[in-house]
């Protein structure tokens, strides 16, 4: 398939393009950009015009529900999705039922994954068996099935010495490690932030303290074992802080936070509001205000969608009682652009916090449309205003904070490996 995408303003963060370009695709791949190759015809024309062509999306926290949780959603409805929201490339935590601690399992999602033919799929393996925090996985094999990193999703460690053996393990082989900062004693049976709301509302409440205990104890084990961390979900103004601190002085570490908590506070759960309820919970203004502006300065390296499909009716329960997660990744574009734009950040900004920066972390070589790389593209309309219809989604998680917001930029058409796998009709 040979496709011409033409009259689009080509924004490519990676290579310092932001300028009206044609795109040429062929046999998967770009290339050329701005003018034709010689004897270049197109089997498809892609009339972008007023629209942006940027690399396709990499979202670094897709739950994908499978196996084991169909009945929340499924491979093929989770990656619909995502392509639906430009999104091209994703990882997806470990944290499965079973999780991802065998190779079989991991090259049983990766096979699925690749018959579907629409996003790329990037396992997290489970850091240690079962998640349960006490014995390490056979990480080299996993990594020899697909994994790019391993992680303890949710799940907390048995103790530090765990912790500590895994870094030591992770950095000899130079496996990247992800891990949520999260003290399961300070945090437990909390819901919400310690703060005026949880105090107003009777709620179980987790403490910043939780976060930067915890944050602090893998900092220092970074430290001593010299492993490539990658610090998943920041929440706090403090955590900000001491990720900048710890670039600063040489630790390997870099951090994403949830594109939700780019914009909601505490504030935002009113009166019990369930889709309000999420890991890391939403905390301070001021919180959402640090972590805007470590996005800004680059002490926060990506965004992700966070996406977690959650039953409808796990959601209609008492804020306290319900499952904790929230639909995402068909809004991770729209709100990183609103980020940009309120930040009074240019659009690139924008993107390359959803591609180049993520694909980095990855350690994967996507994120960019230079001659030669894999033609997996999304073009949007950057002016288009939505209404976001939890119906009109296509994850079959419904659950979103976002529910009847006004957004602007819309996805129009996804490729990826020079397939056209969306197109909004």
């Amino acid at each position: 398939m040979k496709i011409h995408i033409k009259s689009g303003r080509l924004i490519d963060p990676k290579h310092g393009v932001d300028t009206q370009r044609d795109v040429f695709i062929a046999a998967g791949k770009v290339v050329a950009i701005g003018d034709a190759p010689a004897g270049f015809s197109a089997n498809r024309v892609i009339d972008a015009t007023g629209k942006v062509v940027c690399p396709g999306l990499v979202d670094l926290a897709v739950r994908l529900r499978e196996p084991g949780f169909e009945y929340l959603a499924t491979l093929e409805t989770e990656m619909k999705a995502a392509i639906a929201g430009g999104v091209t490339s994703l990882a997806c935590p470990p944290d499965t039922d079973p999780p991802l601690d065998e190779p079989g399992l991991v090259e049983m999602l990766k096979f699925s994954a690749k018959n579907l033919n629409q996003a790329h799929l990037y396992p997290v393996g489970a850091l240690t068996t079962g998640l349960k925090g006490k014995n390490l996985t056979e990480m080299a094999e996993l990594r020899d099935a697909g994994c790019v990193a391993f992680s303890q999703a949710d799940a907390p460690f048995a103790d530090s010495q765990v912790l500590l053996h895994a870094l030591q393990y992770a950095a000899t082989f130079g496996f990247p490690v992800w891990l949520r900062a999260q003290d399961p004693a300070l945090s437990r049976h909390g819901v919400a932030h310690e703060g005026e709301v949880a105090t107003r509302l009777g709620l179980p409440a987790i403490p910043v303290i939780a976060e930067t205990v915890a944050l602090s104890t893998i900092l220092l084990v970074a430290r001593q074992t010299g492993a490539r961390i990658h610090i998943a979900r920041l929440s706090s103004a403090e955590g900000v802080a001491m990720v900048r601190e710890a670039k600063s002085r040489g630790i390997a570490v870099t951090c994403d936070i949830g594109i939700h908590h780019a914009h909601l506070s505490e504030m935002d759960i009113g009166y019990f509001d369930p889709n309000c309820n999420l890991t890391p919970p939403l905390r301070s203004q001021r919180d959402r205000d640090a972590l805007r502006a470590g996005l800004s300065d680059g002490t926060i390296d990506a965004l992700c969608s966070d996406h977690t499909p959650v039953d409808e009716d796990a959601k209609q329960l008492p804020f306290s009682e319900a499952e904790s997660g929230a639909t995402g990744v068909e809004l991770l574009l729209p709100l990183a652009l609103k980020w940009a734009t309120e930040s009074k950040l240019p659009l690139a900004a924008a993107i390359a916090h959803i591609t180049a920066k993520p694909a980095a972390i990855l350690g994967i070589d996507a994120g960019h449309l230079g001659v030669g790389a894999t033609a997996d593209a999304c073009i949007f309309d950057p002016a288009a205003d939505w209404r976001v219809e939890p119906s009109a989604l296509h994850s079959l998680g419904k659950n979103t904070p976002f529910s009847g917001y006004e957004l602007r930029g819309r996805v129009s058409h996804t490729l990826v490996s020079g397939n056209l796998v969306f197109e909004r009709k």
